[in-house]
């Protein structure tokens, strides 16, 4: 998967033919196997891409070849290996096993470790049909397509033994057997592992255990994340790789800690306690959301159906005994919910929150005895390379050399660069923003044989010179991606000043059972489609990996305003700062830890705010929002000197990169993971 953070790569299999590269999801495997071989090798003599070709292999091999930072080789068999384990992996556009940033900081988590060399093995789930493509439909709702994946035809090959047959787990559930074979992704330096339960053995209701991520009912959650937890350590048993210790990426693979136990006690002839005692030190945790709501909770009567046999029969204790390992504080006296993320941290020595805020918010929602160990902080970061479009990224090499990101301070080094060069850089940026914008459009219009005349609407919307704001993320509610409508004639009155030009682009999915994003998409949506904002709010439908990378670098402002503080993190905004567009956000999550005059912008918040349920928070942010944009962002942007430069906006732009972009990143984090956690592990 080297190739899926590399834009050399995309750019070559463009040059062979563009259309059929966009055909095929940006999916090579299946560009290669379809394309007309003939066709293929003589385009490849036309255009002499053959040395591109041969210089990007090389590149491959000297990425896989040299020496790492921790100097390790993860490809070493004897070496036993960190487990991280999560429910979704953001890989590239065309693996559809992510629904949002949980997704997408996996990924990410993957290839920093391979860049780094940390010796890691990822487990998830093979979804068939994985998370659902969006379209807007005439209503202007989201609607939801379920689009199958043919695993054969994507980058990932099936696990098989030395008979050339599958690799099959099976885990005893509810009386019977369900069987799983794995898929395996190689992820740089690393494998990352995916189970997948549509074998042959398996009755239809349990083969669709891993059909889609995140869909159905408790009981389909529950099945999964046994899958997940239990199967994923047979997986990693079956295939022969050692364990060192195990990283549950959320509690959804926390049901892992049982059958480590289990194992545990076999190995050495112990108790249930002896073995969780051993166990302990070699678990980390980590966990993405500040409110209880956002943890997964299963009633007692589905905790007994699934794990009476479990709790008796392998790890030799009442079902009672193991229920109490889901309650944190009263250990099962009157309870009736198993707590995953309680499971998680009653067996993890490492427990950590994703920025400081939420941290310090999960310590104060927990309150673990002083007995133990505490929640601590690793911020989340972004892998940088695969956010970084083609423009921005030609433009490090150029100035900066083809290891540009490898150099000690490298970030500190474009203050010497000439503003013109950063803000040339930047209009590039936005140009092919909002040319990929007009593309897509008029290809989805072209589908429905629309008019000409709608076509060539299309080919004149937005500008390509004005101010551009955009708000993309999963439509939860807690995100509030309306705030901005709060007083529609302030935002009118924005909208009209032809000059000082601004325009919304908006794009994200809402969970299908959650009716609140819904309404939110349905109102952007009314708006953009309405004759007062036209051509000033776009809604960008089918939100994914490669709109983000989009997005994120053509942008000029990156705006983020959830309701602080159930913003956890947040990645995007960090995606946003390599590529020169600056952020204005809430003080929640990693803004708090970024923000500074000097980098971007914030919207205030009211005093002493998480006493103050009973204010209207939104309005008072609204405003804060409005008189910023109106006093402070545009009059900058629009500020420019004798040669058309807005220099105050460009060194905005170069102290944001310095400041950030250095430490928002998962290469800071996973050697955080490495020093804090994985390399204590006993």
């Amino acid at each position: 998967m080297y190739w899926s953070w590399n834009n050399d790569f995309s750019s070559i299999l463009e040059e062979i033919k563009r259309d059929y590269w966009k055909w095929s999801s940006k999916n090579p495997v299946k560009f290669l196997e379809t394309i007309d071989h003939n066709y293929l090798f003589d385009i490849i003599e036309k255009k002499n891409l053959k040395d591109k070709i041969h210089r990007l292999y090389r590149d491959y091999r000297e990425y896989l070849n040299k020496a790492t930072i921790l100097e390790k080789s993860s490809e070493d068999e004897n070496t036993s290996k960190y487990i991280y384990l999560s429910a979704e992996y953001g890989i590239t556009k065309c693996l559809k096993f992510y629904s949002g940033g949980l997704g997408t900081l996996s990924g990410d988590h993957l290839k920093s470790a391979s860049d780094i060399g940390i010796p890691l093995v990822g487990v998830g789930l093979a979804y068939l049909y994985g998370y659902f493509r969006q379209y807007i439909n005439h209503d202007g709702r989201q609607s939801e397509l379920y689009e199958q994946n043919y695993f054969e035809s994507l980058p990932m090959n099936l696990v098989l033994d030395e008979d050339y047959r599958p690799i099959k787990i099976s885990i005893e559930i509810f009386g019977k057997n369900v069987y799983a074979q794995i898929w395996c992704l190689n992820i740089g330096r690393i494998k990352l592992y995916l189970l997948d339960t549509f074998v042959d053995e398996n009755a239809v209701e349990d083969k669709r255990i891993t059909d889609i991520l995140y869909g159905g009912e408790t009981d389909k959650r529950i099945l999964q994340e046994i899958l997940l937890g239990i199967g994923g350590l047979r997986a990693i048993a079956a295939m022969g790789i050692k364990i060192k210790g195990c990283h549950m990426n959320e509690g959804h693979s926390a049901f892992l800690v049982f059958e480590r136990i289990k194992e545990m006690m076999k190995k050495e002839n112990i108790s249930f306690k002896e073995a969780q005692e051993k166990c302990y030190y070699s678990n980390v945790f980590t966990t993405h959301t500040p409110v209880p709501a956002g943890i997964d909770i299963f009633p007692r009567w589905l905790m007994e159906k699934y794990f009476y046999n479990y709790a008796v029969n392998e790890l030799k204790i009442s079902f009672d005994e193991l229920f109490a390992e889901g309650d944190l504080v009263t250990k099962n006296k009157g309870n009736e919910h198993f707590n995953m993320a309680y499971l998680a941290i009653n067996n993890s020595n490492f427990v950590n929150g994703v920025s400081k805020l939420h941290a310090k918010i999960a310590r104060r929602m927990w309150s673990l005895p002083e007995s133990r160990s505490q929640i601590i902080s690793i911020t989340n970061g972004i892998h940088i390379k695969t956010y970084l479009s083609s423009v921005s990224e030609n433009f490090y090499k150029k100035h900066f050399g083809k290891n540009w990101l490898e150099k000690p301070g490298f970030f500190e080094e474009l203050k010497a660069l000439p503003d013109e060069m950063i803000w040339k850089m930047r209009q590039k940026n936005r140009s092919a923003l909002i040319s990929q914008i007009r593309e897509r459009i008029s290809d989805k219009l072209k589908l429905i044989h629309d008019s000409e005349d709608k076509l060539q609407e299309v080919q004149e919307m937005l500008d390509d010179n004005a101010l551009t704001i955009g708000f993309a993320r999963r439509f939860a509610t807690y995100k509030r991606g309306t705030l901005i409508f709060r007083n529609i004639e302030r935002l009118k009155k924005i909208l009209a000043n032809d000059k000082l030009k601004v325009q919304f682009l908006f794009s994200g999915k809402s969970h299908p059972k959650d009716e609140g994003g819904k309404n939110f998409i349905a109102e952007i949506v009314g708006y953009a489609d309405s004759d007062l904002f036209k051509n000033k709010i776009v809604f960008i439908d089918n939100y994914d990996m490669e709109v983000a990378k989009q997005l994120v670098s053509g942008c000029d402002v990156w705006l983020n305003n959830p309701r602080r503080p159930l913003e956890a993190s947040g990645t995007s905004g960090m995606k946003a700062v390599t590529n020169g567009c600056l952020n204005f956000s809430i003080l929640d999550g990693w803004w708090l830890e970024g923000y500074s005059p000097e980098t971007g912008w914030k919207i205030d918040s009211p005093e002493n705010y998480e006493n103050m349920y009973d204010f209207d928070v939104d309005n008072y942010e609204s405003e804060s929002m409005y008189n910023v944009l109106e006093n402070d962002i545009l009059p900058m942007f629009y500020d420019r000197d004798s040669k058309g430069i807005p220099v105050k906006w460009v060194n905005k732009i170069k102290t944001s990169i310095i400041n950030l972009a250095g430490y928002f990143n998962t290469e800071r984090m996973v050697k955080e993971y490495y020093d804090l956690f994985y390399s204590k592990l006993k």
